[in-house]
């Protein structure tokens, strides 16, 4: 991770269901599915949006967000 970055998204493989909701929703293509479980490819391009946690169906506690996270990110102004 970049300068000043740190782990802000993990995800608890222990009680991920594989649904894919987060790699459907995630804009920055952040996720993708491999052994049946959702495992994060890159987050360098992460807005944290925070869809994927809303969308999350083994709960929020699947998915935990640090408090505060980086700072939004966008290449697009």
């Amino acid at each position: 991770m970049g300068r000043g970055r740190r782990e802000f998204i993990k995800i608890d493989e222990d009680k991920c269901s594989g649904c894919a909701g987060c790699v459907k929703v995630c804009l920055a293509g952040c996720y993708e599915i491999s052994k049946k479980k959702a495992r994060i490819k890159s987050l360098e391009k992460c807005m944290e949006c925070a869809a994927c946690w809303f969308v999350c169906t083994e709960g929020r506690d699947r998915l935990l967000l640090a408090p505060g996270g980086t700072g939004y990110r966008s290449d697009w102004g």
